[in-house]
């Protein structure tokens, strides 16, 4: 067994008699946005391997389940990519390491230059988190506060902000479906099998598909691992989602299968809409998806006659052809047949901490902001991903001039990877704050390593569950490698090198902190008012005063006193049904933190009734607004059908990024946890196989109006004729023994273009690549 694999409990090895069993601890998975609780038990000889791996029963949403991928987490803790010191470069590109007080009073001096000079606005963030590793991302406020840095972005943008903009529009929050006792489930652009994202998928799906009472329809072009137990299978041709939901909401309107008295109680424009699909012309948009529209009308149907459905997209159309219009017609399935609010439908949850901000305008943008130089909108306080390297290489003056990347690799994950390390190259300053030498961190002018996911306090924010949401406070496992630091201490001392505040400052409110929390919270708000500027740095004030007094080393946890707080403001009652007792908001924050801080496995923070669903819409009279002018005008605009991105030079789609067995989002940095598929093959059906004159385990070149590349190849007929697919987490470089880097398979966006991309949330069409490909 390689010593990088991980002992899972079906492969340990006996136990010698005289060898002290260590404890199992309970930590999370960090590799989706489910973060399923797991144990581990660590040993080898310098006890920080990660010997045995395991799902935690005890946790509230996973309940001990977890996927195969998880068992491999000794790969991300221990493996070759790990850096030790801040590192500076040298004029001739190379590194090298310095000390912790030379990188904090550098970079906080080139970042000073660069907001006194240009303005702060030209100071650009990205990142924020991986998955799971958000606590220290939520002190870089902080340091942008400091900074007077307006702009930020992180995957997010290039995924989820067209449903956000949609979102915002029709409800004002974020929906999610209840897949455990739905009727009908609805899967589009999402094979949750691989792809999980909901608690428990894949028991889930087994539970839907084997109850004759319940139904599954699943909307890809790829017949995957879930299309296989859908009862509803409509195989779209790759980019026209659009036509194939459309047909279905019209399906609805046209047969009368909507809930009307719902419509009537409780949303606005509900005639409206549903007027630009009465003359759709169902045989044709069917025809342009490909399908039969008798297996339309009859999803359709099966839909329309549950007791309840709930709905899930995802990356598969979120980064398509349409993709914001999708999102706006896939919601009318579940509204216009008045599935919200009820077991088993869809609702808005609660959030002990958002994942975006800056959108309080209710129109799906942050109050009408756009980006300096291209004028693209910002929804949820994001800039697109897709043209931040827009935003740089230009001479506008109004340029981003700098760069901090916290837990992200954009120049890996982003549209067009060789521009987007141009840019980076053109920046004044680039500061990358992560645990590996990235592929981003390469191109940056300082690196400073952070302890890893399991040698500090962390917390995922994907907290997305009705009507019971859950947190995952997650103690260390280890102490961190020497000369690495928790993102929340990095932010606090270049916070400190900054100006914003002395130690003199901070003495009151650290006095108040050590008599008590009560004490501190006033002597707190008091100090904000008489500095109304420190609410800027706040988060860092936090872990600064109250952070030290707070058990077991959580400082990072001092922001999630003050999101405690707010959440008891926002949910009073689902939080004490979830248990928490405190006759006042301020005891009943005080309690949800004790909880939050002493819950190794997680904690239920709030327990609302399926009503309350509705005090969470955000719109004029809690009622869904369904108008959204330049969204129906898209709606209109679909029978003109769909356009052609394909061509004789390249005639094939790819879908960039596919989700597979033994892929992961790019923490997993150690090609050898790999057991199948290592070098990240394409894979197409047989027939193209045959028509471009490739082989099965053969190599081929993939050519994009982009960039050009060789790859190995799979024959896989779950893919239509004119479909392939590239894997997620693939053509990473890593530093050979010798020093030379070794790239293991493709890097998808060496291929893609950041032009392709949605017209109102700017998200990258990676799943619509046209390409052509050709033997190696």
């Amino acid at each position: 067994m390689s010593v990088h694999e991980p002992i899972t409990e079906s492969s340990a090895p006996t136990e010698p008699a005289e060898r002290a069993v260590a404890p199992w601890q309970q930590t999370a998975c960090i590799l989706c946005e489910c973060n399923c609780g797991i144990e581990v038990r660590l040993g080898g000889e310098d006890g920080r391997r990660f010997e045995r791996i395991r799902g935690d029963k005890a946790h509230p949403a996973s309940a001990g389940y977890t996927c195969e991928k998880a068992l491999r987490l000794d790969h991300y803790q221990n493996g070759r990519h790990r850096i030790t010191s801040p590192l500076r470069r040298r004029d001739d590109g190379t590194f090298e390491e310095i000390d912790w007080d030379t990188a904090i009073s550098e970079v906080a001096a080139r970042l000073a230059h660069v907001r006194d000079t240009w303005g702060g606005e030209t100071i650009f963030y990205y990142g924020g988190g991986g998955q799971g590793n958000h606590l220290g991302g939520g002190y870089s406020g902080a340091l942008r506060g400091a900074l007077g840095a307006k702009y930020r972005s992180n995957a997010l943008a290039q995924e989820k902000t067209g449903e956000a903009f949609v979102d915002a529009r029709l409800y004002g929050g974020h929906t999610r479906g209840d897949f455990e006792e739905t009727e009908v489930a609805v899967f589009l652009g999402k094979n949750p099998w691989m792809s999980h994202s909901i608690p428990r998928a894949r028991p889930t799906l087994k539970a839907i598909a084997a109850d004759p009472g319940r139904s599954m329809i699943v909307l890809d072009p790829r017949r995957t691992e879930t299309a296989d137990m859908a009862d509803h299978f409509l195989q779209v041709r790759p980019g026209t989602d659009a036509w194939a939901i459309a047909a279905m909401v019209a399906t609805l309107v046209q047969e009368d299968l909507v809930d009307r008295s719902f419509l009537a109680e409780h949303t606005h424009g509900a005639d409206e809409v549903m007027a630009h699909y009465a003359s759709v012309d169902i045989e044709q948009y069917s025809a342009w998806a490909g399908l039969d529209p008798e297996a339309v009308r009859s999803a359709a149907r099966r839909l329309a006659s549950a007791k309840s459905v709930a709905v899930f997209e995802d990356l598969g159309v979120q980064q398509s052809i349409h993709s914001t219009l999708v999102s706006y017609i896939e919601k009318m399935l579940w509204i216009l047949t008045g599935n919200y609010a009820k077991p088993g439908a869809m609702a808005i949850h609660t959030s002990l901490i958002p994942l975006t901000g800056g959108d309080k305008s209710g129109n799906g943008s942050s109050g009408g902001a756009r980006t300096p130089v291209a004028g693209e909108r910002l929804i949820g306080g994001l800039v697109p991903c897709s043209v931040i390297a827009e935003e740089i290489l230009t001479d506008h003056p109004a340029r981003y001039r700098a760069m901090i990347v916290e837990s992200g690799n954009p120049a890996h994950s982003l549209a067009d990877s060789p521009r987007f390390r141009e840019a980076l190259d053109a920046l004044d300053t680039v500061v990358v704050i992560d645990v590996a030498m990235t592929e981003t961190a390469r191109h940056a002018d300082y690196v400073l390593p952070a302890a890893s996911q399991f040698e500090k306090w962390e917390a995922t924010f994907f907290n997305l569950e009705f009507p019971k949401n859950t947190f995952h406070l997650r103690a260390p496992l280890l102490d961190p490698l020497p000369g690495t630091l928790p993102e929340p201490e990095i932010h606090a001392r270049l916070v400190r090198a900054l100006g914003a505040y002395t130690d003199d400052d901070l003495a009151p409110l650290r006095e108040a902190a050590e008599r008590s929390r009560l004490d501190f919270g006033a002597a707190f708000l008091a100090a904000l008012g008489e500095h109304p500027e420190w609410g800027k740095v706040a988060p860092t004030l936090l872990y600064d005063t109250l952070g030290p007094t707070l058990p077991d080393g959580a400082a990072s946890a001092a922001l999630l006193w003050y999101a405690c707080h707010r959440c008891v403001q926002a949910y009073p009652e689902a939080i004490r049904r979830a248990g928490f007792a405190g006759d006042d908001p301020l005891t009943l924050a005080e309690a949800l933190f004790d909880g939050v801080l002493s819950s190794r496995s997680g904690v239920v923070f709030s327990v609302d009734e399926w009503s309350d669903a509705w005090d969470y819409v955000k719109r004029p009279d809690s009622k869904f607004t369904l108008v959204i002018d330049e969204l129906l005008e898209g709606v209109d605009e679909l029978a003109d059908g769909p356009p052609t991105f394909t061509s004789d030079t390249f005639p094939l789609v790819v879908s960039a990024g596919e989700r597979r067995s033994f892929t992961a989002n790019t923490i997993y940095r150690d090609p050898t946890w790999r057991k199948k598929d290592a070098g990240g093959a394409l894979r197409l059906s047989s027939a193209d196989a045959e028509r471009y004159g490739l082989v099965d385990g053969g190599r081929a070149r993939v050519t994009t109006a982009r960039g050009s590349a060789e790859v190995g190849v799979t024959v896989d007929d779950s893919y239509q004729p004119g479909h392939a697919a590239l894997p997620n987490g693939l053509g990473l470089d890593e530093q050979a023994d010798d020093g030379t880097l070794v790239r293991t398979g493709l890097a998808p966006n060496d291929l893609t273009s950041a032009e392709h991309r949605d017209p109102i949330a700017g998200t990258p069409f990676h799943k619509h690549v046209p390409a052509r490909v050709e033997p190696a």
